[in-house]
Protein backbone atom coordinates (compact mmCIF):
# COMPACT_ATOMS: atom_id res chain seq x y z
CA UNK A 1 0.00 0.00 0.00
CA UNK A 2 1.18 3.57 -1.01
CA UNK A 3 1.67 6.44 1.01
CA UNK A 4 -2.00 8.13 2.40
CA UNK A 5 -2.52 11.64 1.57
CA UNK A 6 -2.92 13.70 4.71
CA UNK A 7 -4.07 17.51 4.85
CA UNK A 8 -3.41 20.05 7.48
CA UNK A 9 -6.77 19.34 8.79
CA UNK A 10 -5.47 15.38 9.31
CA UNK A 11 -2.31 16.39 10.81
CA UNK A 12 -3.59 18.58 13.46
CA UNK A 13 -7.06 15.87 14.20
CA UNK A 14 -3.74 13.37 14.76
CA UNK A 15 -1.53 15.90 17.35
CA UNK A 16 -4.73 16.45 19.41
CA UNK A 17 -5.36 12.95 19.46
CA UNK A 18 -1.54 11.86 19.93
CA UNK A 19 -1.96 14.13 23.22
CA UNK A 20 -4.51 12.13 24.54
CA UNK A 21 -6.79 9.54 23.05
CA UNK A 22 -9.76 10.12 24.92
CA UNK A 23 -10.27 14.01 23.44
CA UNK A 24 -13.88 13.77 22.37
CA UNK A 25 -14.66 14.41 18.70
CA UNK A 26 -16.65 17.61 19.77
CA UNK A 27 -13.61 19.16 21.39
CA UNK A 28 -11.58 18.87 18.64
CA UNK A 29 -14.13 19.92 16.21
CA UNK A 30 -14.66 23.31 17.95
CA UNK A 31 -10.88 24.15 18.18
CA UNK A 32 -10.00 23.22 14.38
CA UNK A 33 -13.64 24.84 13.71
CA UNK A 34 -15.08 22.34 11.70
CA UNK A 35 -17.90 20.09 12.21
CA UNK A 36 -17.69 16.60 14.89
CA UNK A 37 -19.23 14.50 11.90
CA UNK A 38 -15.79 15.60 10.05
CA UNK A 39 -13.35 14.77 12.52
CA UNK A 40 -15.58 11.40 12.78
CA UNK A 41 -15.11 10.67 9.28
CA UNK A 42 -11.28 11.75 8.91
CA UNK A 43 -10.38 9.75 11.93
CA UNK A 44 -12.25 6.47 10.71
CA UNK A 45 -11.04 7.37 7.23
CA UNK A 46 -7.24 7.26 8.93
CA UNK A 47 -8.10 3.74 10.48
CA UNK A 48 -9.42 2.48 7.57
CA UNK A 49 -5.46 3.48 5.87
CA UNK A 50 -4.19 1.71 8.82
CA UNK A 51 -2.53 5.11 9.88
CA UNK A 52 -4.54 5.05 13.02
CA UNK A 53 -3.79 2.09 15.15
CA UNK A 54 -6.41 1.42 17.96
CA UNK A 55 -5.61 3.80 20.76
CA UNK A 56 -3.22 3.63 23.73
CA UNK A 57 -3.35 4.18 27.47
CA UNK A 58 -0.31 6.18 28.97
CA UNK A 59 0.37 4.36 32.89
CA UNK A 60 2.25 5.89 35.35
CA UNK A 61 4.51 3.27 36.04
CA UNK A 62 5.82 4.70 38.96
CA UNK A 63 2.74 5.71 40.92
CA UNK A 64 2.05 2.18 40.23
CA UNK A 65 5.65 0.77 41.84
CA UNK A 66 7.31 0.00 38.56
CA UNK A 67 9.57 2.34 38.45
CA UNK A 68 12.70 0.46 37.52
CA UNK A 69 13.50 0.13 33.99
CA UNK A 70 16.28 -2.10 32.53
CA UNK A 71 17.27 -2.57 28.81
CA UNK A 72 18.41 -6.23 28.33
CA UNK A 73 20.15 -7.26 25.36
CA UNK A 74 20.35 -11.03 24.84
CA UNK A 75 22.78 -13.34 22.87
CA UNK A 76 21.43 -16.01 20.98
CA UNK A 77 23.46 -19.34 20.74
CA UNK A 78 21.81 -19.64 17.03
CA UNK A 79 19.79 -17.32 15.48
CA UNK A 80 17.48 -20.25 14.44
CA UNK A 81 15.95 -19.86 17.92
CA UNK A 82 14.66 -16.39 17.71
CA UNK A 83 11.05 -17.22 17.66
CA UNK A 84 11.20 -19.67 20.33
CA UNK A 85 12.90 -17.23 22.13
CA UNK A 86 10.33 -14.47 21.58
CA UNK A 87 8.14 -16.48 22.20
CA UNK A 88 9.15 -17.31 25.62
CA UNK A 89 9.91 -13.55 26.74
CA UNK A 90 5.85 -13.06 25.96
CA UNK A 91 5.32 -15.50 28.89
CA UNK A 92 7.28 -12.93 30.96
CA UNK A 93 4.85 -9.94 31.49
CA UNK A 94 7.81 -7.67 32.86
CA UNK A 95 8.77 -7.41 29.33
CA UNK A 96 7.17 -4.54 27.67
CA UNK A 97 9.28 -4.44 24.57
CA UNK A 98 11.32 -7.21 22.68
CA UNK A 99 13.19 -6.05 18.93
CA UNK A 100 14.84 -8.78 16.94
CA UNK A 101 18.40 -6.51 15.97
CA UNK A 102 21.48 -6.44 14.16
CA UNK A 103 25.07 -5.43 15.73
CA UNK A 104 26.00 -7.05 19.00
CA UNK A 105 22.49 -8.48 20.43
CA UNK A 106 20.07 -10.69 18.38
CA UNK A 107 17.14 -9.69 20.41
CA UNK A 108 17.16 -6.20 22.43
CA UNK A 109 13.97 -5.65 25.36
CA UNK A 110 13.11 -3.40 27.97
CA UNK A 111 12.02 -4.35 31.11
CA UNK A 112 9.66 -3.18 33.96
CA UNK A 113 10.33 -4.13 37.91
CA UNK A 114 9.68 -2.79 41.30
CA UNK A 115 13.10 -2.18 42.21
CA UNK A 116 16.70 -4.15 41.46
CA UNK A 117 15.73 -6.98 43.16
CA UNK A 118 12.73 -7.67 41.30
CA UNK A 119 14.61 -6.59 37.98
CA UNK A 120 17.14 -9.39 39.05
CA UNK A 121 14.83 -12.09 38.97
CA UNK A 122 13.09 -11.06 35.57
CA UNK A 123 16.57 -11.09 33.95
CA UNK A 124 17.10 -14.47 35.72
CA UNK A 125 14.31 -15.35 34.18
CA UNK A 126 15.70 -14.35 30.98
CA UNK A 127 18.87 -15.77 31.50
CA UNK A 128 17.13 -19.12 31.68
CA UNK A 129 15.56 -19.28 28.44
CA UNK A 130 16.95 -22.19 26.37
CA UNK A 131 18.63 -21.03 23.36
CA UNK A 132 19.70 -18.23 25.31
CA UNK A 133 23.78 -18.14 25.37
CA UNK A 134 24.08 -14.60 27.98
CA UNK A 135 22.67 -11.63 28.35
CA UNK A 136 23.94 -7.89 29.08
CA UNK A 137 21.92 -5.60 30.94
CA UNK A 138 21.91 -1.32 30.86
CA UNK A 139 19.89 0.19 33.39
CA UNK A 140 18.03 3.31 32.81
CA UNK A 141 18.41 6.47 35.06
CA UNK A 142 15.65 8.42 33.78
CA UNK A 143 13.85 8.18 30.34
CA UNK A 144 14.79 11.89 29.58
CA UNK A 145 13.05 11.45 25.86
CA UNK A 146 9.59 10.16 25.12
CA UNK A 147 8.26 12.83 22.73
CA UNK A 148 6.12 10.94 19.61
CA UNK A 149 4.77 14.33 18.10
CA UNK A 150 8.58 15.51 17.23
CA UNK A 151 8.65 12.50 14.91
CA UNK A 152 4.92 13.38 13.58
CA UNK A 153 5.45 16.97 12.80
CA UNK A 154 8.56 15.50 10.92
CA UNK A 155 6.93 12.91 8.79
CA UNK A 156 3.94 15.64 7.88
CA UNK A 157 6.68 17.72 6.63
CA UNK A 158 7.68 15.31 4.44
CA UNK A 159 4.57 14.65 2.81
Amino acid sequence: MGKVKLDEIDHQILDMLIDNTRTPFTDIAKKLLISAGTVHVRVKKMEEAGIIKGSSLTLDYVKLGYAFIAYVGIFLEKTHQTKFVLERLEEIPNVTVAHITTGKFNIFCKIRAKDTNHAKNIIFKIDDIDGISRTETMISLEESINDKKRLMHTIFNEL
